[in-house]
């Protein structure tokens, strides 16, 4: 068996692992396929608050049922799952009030306990989702992402006729644009500064792109709203220095979606959130959106193949990461092949 185990920050390999016994309410997954997410690079560069080292990573996985805990129904082995890796505790404030993303006690797979970048993973039972005939595992591995979009837009409230602005056009601005499509929002801009990332979002659906190195996002904004201003700002991009101009170019009564995790301050005037009585929130993991996103990539109304730009196998780990680190601008999702490493 093989993983890819950060055992401190900046020092990561693919190492030999053990088999996975599933506990009595877990299955175990052979994984077939994973995504690297910039969570991923987080902790690789020691910059997530919550990882406990040393980590197998990979929250982003799919692959098929090869064993059951003594509480689970053996009919499972063999079906082909996608892995949610929220775990909760199902009794604190949150998730008596059906916010389990954010547990008290929560739980993520690939940070606080291992994940999906090895031959095979036990996890809940309840957190594997079998995927639709139609879909492949490789198509498993990416409904995660999309299920933080979903989480994001739901937050937001969309109504009928929003316009959606969506800073950065990386891997999870360009889920938002694609789910933000998907659910009926037709006029969706993205704005980022490098040009091929503009061009991708073009090319799944956004009517507008902007470079923000090159215009004023503000004046943009004004212009293709006449005056009215953005009701819908998802924060992709995750640099606290654009939230003041994201409050500034909202409409009144706008919601602000926020995805980022950084700590650094941002300089916000209360007068303004006040005045337009602006709706910012924060949007963390998914809330049992697995099925939503299952069901739109399953009904072809999302692209999941859109979002590769690099196919590697496990065994070139560190290969891939060295890429993302070199050529960011030329990466999208890289998707690791799991079931090519041997035992």
């Amino acid at each position: 068996m093989k993983g890819f185990q950060v055992s401190a920050p900046h020092a990561y390999a693919v190492v030999d692992t053990a088999e996975a016994i599933p506990d009595v309410d877990e299955v175990r997954v052979t994984v077939a396929h994973a995504g690297i997410c910039g969570s991923d690079m987080h902790i690789i560069h020691g910059d997530n608050a919550f990882v406990r080292y040393p980590r197998i990573t990979g929250h982003e996985f799919a692959g098929t049922v090869t064993a059951v805990g003594a509480n689970v129904d053996s009919a499972r082995v063999g079906q082909r799952v996608c892995v949610d890796p929220v775990i909760s505790c199902g009794s604190c404030y949150p998730c008596r009030i059906g916010r389990p993303n954010v547990c008290t006690h929560l739980e993520v797979i690939g940070v606080h306990r291992d994940g999906g970048f090895q031959t095979q993973v036990a996890v809940p039972a309840a957190n594997a989702h079998v995927l639709p005939e139609s879909l492949s595992p490789e198509a498993g591995a990416l409904v995660e992402p999309y299920s933080i979009a979903a989480n994001v837009l739901a937050r937001m409230a969309p109504q009928p006729g929003d316009r959606l602005l969506i800073f950065g056009a990386g891997v999870i601005g360009l889920t938002v644009l694609q789910m933000a499509r998907a659910l009926g929002i037709e006029e969706v801009a993205v704005t980022d500064i490098i040009d091929a990332r503009l061009e991708a979002a073009r090319a799944l659906g956004a009517a507008r792109v902007v470079n923000g190195g090159q215009q004023d996002i503000e004046a943009f904004a004004s212009q293709w709203t006449d005056g009215e201003g953005v009701p819908l700002v998802a924060d992709a991009a995750c640099v606290p220095a654009l939230l003041a101009s994201m409050v500034r170019l909202a409409s009144p009564a706008a919601r602000i979606g926020l995805l980022g995790f950084s700590a650094t301050a941002s300089d916000l005037v209360q007068l303004e959130v006040i005045r337009k009585e602006l709706t910012l929130v924060g949007s963390r993991l998914n809330n049992r959106r697995f099925p939503q996103v299952l069901e739109l990539i399953a009904s072809g109304r999302l692209d999941p193949a859109a979002l590769v730009s690099h196919r590697l196998p496990l065994t070139d780990m560190v290969e891939a990461i060295d890429l993302i680190e070199r050529t960011p601008e030329q990466t999208r999702k890289v998707l690791i092949d799991v079931a090519s490493s041997v035992s």
